[in-house]
């Protein structure tokens, strides 16, 4: 991928992942979002069978950002949640495919009768 991020803005209210790339994209991302497309095992599994949908996560907040080298961000979530590499790619991905991604949830939390 050629885009890289040139800012990552959490907003006071730390529910909004503001990340602006050099392509002059610019996505922001909810911390629900963000935290029920973690890309930890947790969340994604070990294969695509495995995925787990999470629900609960209407308040969750991001309580923090952790630089990984120059090829990620780990997110602190106030629930705990901390073992997500958000690598520059990801965060892209999430931006680029977040109506699809984000209805793809909701459904998944209405067969599984779970609340957001």
């Amino acid at each position: 991928m050629s885009t890289w991020p040139v800012e990552l803005r959490l907003d006071q209210s730390k529910t909004l992942l503001t990340v602006t790339f050099d392509s002059g994209e610019c996505f922001s991302l909810p911390a629900e979002y963000l935290r029920v497309e973690s890309p930890s095992a947790e969340v994604q599994g070990h294969a695509p069978d495995q995925r787990q949908i999470v629900g609960g996560k209407r308040s969750v907040k991001i309580s923090g950002l952790e630089p990984v080298g120059n090829y990620a961000v780990r997110l602190l979530f106030d629930d705990g949640h901390d073992t997500g590499l958000y690598s520059w790619d990801y965060l892209h991905e999430l931006g680029r495919d977040q109506p699809q991604r984000w209805n793809r949830y909701l459904r998944a939390l209405k067969e599984r009768r779970l609340q957001r």
